[in-house]
């Protein structure tokens, strides 16, 4: 019974014969997939280092910035120093239309005035002749006025006497006729009052003042300057005591409205031809850094200076807050019609090697380039690229240094 065979025991074997055989072909299996699967790792795997390339680590990748390059119009500009100085179009000079001495100074030097303030009194001789006009003709006016209620007096008795047959035609004609008379002297009495009073307020007088002296009679030698205009006195002349000449116009005060400047910009000569009215002008001022004041050219100098080989091109400055003042140094910057379109990158993305410039480029995600570009201008933080990448190229804005120094390991 024991040597009787099962008919299972042949196919027993078989099985562990295949087990076997199993066990054995699985190291060779093994090698095979991996001489099938080395090549294809091998084609994706990039080194940390390649020629100019350098790959980062995804933990890496939060230290690195990029953006992508857009086109910008670069404009060429000129470098010119300058000084800010008073508007001379919102400037006025205050000058006496009369001779006299200085009696009182009234407005302070950078004191804001308004139209008719008073600035300085003069004790001048040549302010009585109209005063007496006036007196005279005030005078004359009460006088032709009495003369006039007399000719109405008497035309209306010569009137009633002739309608009462008690009076002869001819004398209520003369009575007419002398009645017309005084109306026209009354009138043209009236008329010098008026213009002498108009004499009166061209020297100075007020309306008051000039009521004060029809009652009182009395003139006086005071005469006031005023203030013709609104603005800050940028300027006295005179002191208490000088004399001064009205017929030579003799400057007193000077006034200006402070709401606006000049920038007198000194541009080399070789840079002129460059500079056209209208051109936009930055201005930068020592004594307020971290300020750009903005404005255009207005007017560009006939002449050159012979020593400095400069000609003055003039802007408008808006001086809003009174910051700016009069005197002050400056820097400018003329951005001129001239320039071109070109790709930029922030200033921030350039490594400087030597002679050589370079930005880092993402080819991949995680995979940079090195690049040697050619510069151009350089303009509100931004480079002009002329060579070495184009538009649509990803630089790196932050964490150049460090890619920079990855490459370098």
């Amino acid at each position: 019974m024991n040597q009787t065979s099962s008919p299972f025991a042949p196919a027993k074997a078989g099985a562990q014969g295949r087990t076997i055989r199993r066990v054995l072909m699985a190291p060779r299996l093994l090698v095979a997939i991996a001489l099938v699967l080395v090549p294809v790792a091998a084609s994706a795997f990039v080194p940390s280092k390649d020629g100019n390339r350098v790959r980062v680590t995804p933990d890496q990748e939060h230290q690195i910035v990029v953006e992508r390059i857009e086109p910008r119009d670069f404009r060429v500009r000129k470098l010119a120093i300058g000084q800010v100085a008073y508007d001379e179009d919102a400037t006025t000079v205050v000058s006496s239309p009369f001779s006299g001495r200085v009696a009182r100074l009234i407005a302070k030097l950078g004191e804001r005035v308004e139209p008719g303030a008073p600035l300085v009194e003069l004790d001048s001789v040549d302010v009585l002749p109209p005063q007496n006009d006036y007196v005279a003709a005030i005078g004359a006016l009460a006088k032709a006025k009495a003369q006039l209620e007399l000719a109405r007096t008497a035309e209306t008795r010569a009137r009633s006497l002739y309608e009462q047959k008690a009076g002869a035609l001819k004398d209520w004609q003369q009575a007419q006729a002398t009645l017309v008379a005084a109306e026209s002297d009354a009138r043209a009495a009236e008329t010098a009052v008026e213009a002498s009073r108009q004499r009166l307020r061209i020297i100075g007088r007020s309306d008051e003042e000039i009521a004060e002296l029809a009652v009182r009679r009395a003139t006086s030698r005071s005469v006031i300057i005023k203030a013709p205009i609104a603005g800050t006195v940028t300027a006295r002349k005179v002191a208490v005591g000088q004399h001064v000449r009205g017929e030579l116009s003799e400057p007193l005060y000077a006034i200006s409205d402070l709401s606006t400047l000049w920038l007198k910009a000194l541009v080399p000569e070789a840079d002129l031809a460059a500079v056209r009215v209208g051109d936009r002008v930055d201005v930068k001022i020592s004594a307020l850094p971290g300020r750009i004041f903005r404005a255009k050219v207005a007017v560009i100098g006939a002449v050159s200076d012979a020593v400095t080989h400069r000609v003055v091109v003039r802007a408008v400055l808006p001086n809003p807050d009174g910051a700016l003042k009069a005197e002050m140094f400056a820097a400018v910057t003329i951005e001129t019609g001239q320039g071109r379109v070109a790709p930029s990158v922030p200033v921030r993305s350039v490594i400087r090697e030597g002679s050589r410039d370079v930005v880092w480029i993402e080819t991949e995600p995680m995979i940079f380039e090195r690049r040697t570009v050619t510069l151009g201008m350089e303009q509100d933080g931004r480079f002009e690229i002329k060579d070495g990448v184009a538009v649509g190229d990803r630089v790196v804005t932050v964490g150049a240094i460090f890619v920079e120094n990855e490459w370098q390991q």
